[in-house]
C-alpha cells in the first residue's frame, strides 16, 4: 500500500475533525511484577486514568479498550463504574503490541477523521496534551509526543562492552497518545499484522510505509508505569497536582 499517495488523497478531501481513542491495555506487566493496570492511585485504578483524560476531552468522540481476554469482564465493570460513557468497545488484545493495536483500530465503531492510541499504562495524560497531537495531526497525517534526551546515550555490544555514543541532540523518548489519519493508521498496521512485524509503537508501522513523522512536545508527567520504581514517580505527580489545586 503506497501510504504517501493515500494521505495526499485524504488531505485534498479535508473532512471535518474527528478523532477516536484506542486505550491498549493488554500487556503482561512481567516487569513490574503484578497488574499495575488494577493499582490504584488516589482512589482510581491506572487504566480509569488513562481512560478517563480522554473521557474528558472534548475532542475525542469514542474509546475503544483493549485489555487481555481474562481482563474483559472486569474492564467492562470498571466502565461502567466510573461512568466512561464514550467507552464503545472493550476488545481482546493479540500476542504483539502490534496485534493488540490492530484490534483496537479496528474495533472503531464510528468513522473518525484521526484515531489516538494510548498506552494504558500511562495514567497523567493531560488533556493538553491529547489536544496538541490531535490538532498537529489534524493538519499533517501523524502526530508524535516526544522529550528531549537529557542522559548521554552509548551504543553496547553483545559482550556488554560500549561501542559507540549517540547524539542526545538528534535522539527523543517517545510517548503516547500517537494520533494518525485514519486510513493511514488502518493500512499501516494491517500491513505488519500481515507480514507478522512487532513495533513498540504505531509510529514504527507508519514510519515503515514510506511516511516522515511530525512530533508534538510531550510531558515529564506523561510516565509510563513499567517498574516498582515508577510508582514512586506517580506518588510524586499526584503530590504535586494536589498542591497545585490548593
Amino acid at each position: 500500500m503506497d501510504l504517501v499517495k493515500l494521505y495526499k488523497r485524504i488531505r485534498k478531501q479535508d473532512p471535518p475533525l474527528s478523532c477516536a481513542a484506542v486505550v491498549v491495555a493488554a500487556g503482561s506487566a512481567q516487569r513490574m511484577g503484578f497488574d499495575k493496570l488494577e493499582l490504584m492511585l488516589d482512589g482510581q485504578p491506572v487504566l480509569v486514568r488513562a481512560i478517563n483524560a480522554f473521557e474528558q476531552s472534548p475532542l475525542i468522540s469514542e474509546i475503544v479498550v483493549v485489555v487481555r481476554e481474562e481482563k474483559l469482564a472486569a474492564t467492562a465493570e470498571l466502565a461502567k463504574t466510573y461512568g466512561l460513557s464514550k467507552v464503545s468497545g472493550i476488545v481482546c488484545g493479540g500476542k504483539t503490541r502490534t496485534e493488540s493495536a490492530y484490534a483496537g483500530v479496528m474495533a472503531v465503531k464510528t468513522d473518525p477523521r484521526l484515531i489516538a492510541v494510548h498506552d494504558g499504562a500511562r495514567p497523567f495524560v493531560s488533556k493538553e496534551l491529547i489536544e496538541r497531537c490531535v490538532m498537529k495531526a489534524s493538519v499533517q497525517y501523524a502526530a508524535v509526543p516526544v522529550l528531549k534526551c537529557t542522559d548521554t546515550l552509548r551504543a553496547v555490544g553483545p559482550d556488554g562492552s560500549l561501542i559507540g555514543t549517540y547524539d542526545r541532540d538528534g535522539v527523543v523518548r517517545v510517548q503516547t497518545p500517537q494520533v494518525f489519519l485514519t486510513e493511514i493508521l488502518k493500512g499501516a498496521l494491517t500491513d505488519a499484522v500481515q507480514k507478522g512485524m512487532v513495533f513498540t509503537d504505531d509510529a514504527a508501522a507508519v514510519e515503515r510505509m514510506g511516511l516522515k513523522l511530525q512530533s508534538v512536545e510531550g510531558e515529564e508527567e506523561n510516565l509510563k508505569l513499567t517498574t516498582p520504581e515508577d510508582l514512586i514517580l506517580a506518588e510524586g505527580i499526584l503530590e504535586r497536582r494536589k498542591e497545585a489545586v490548593t
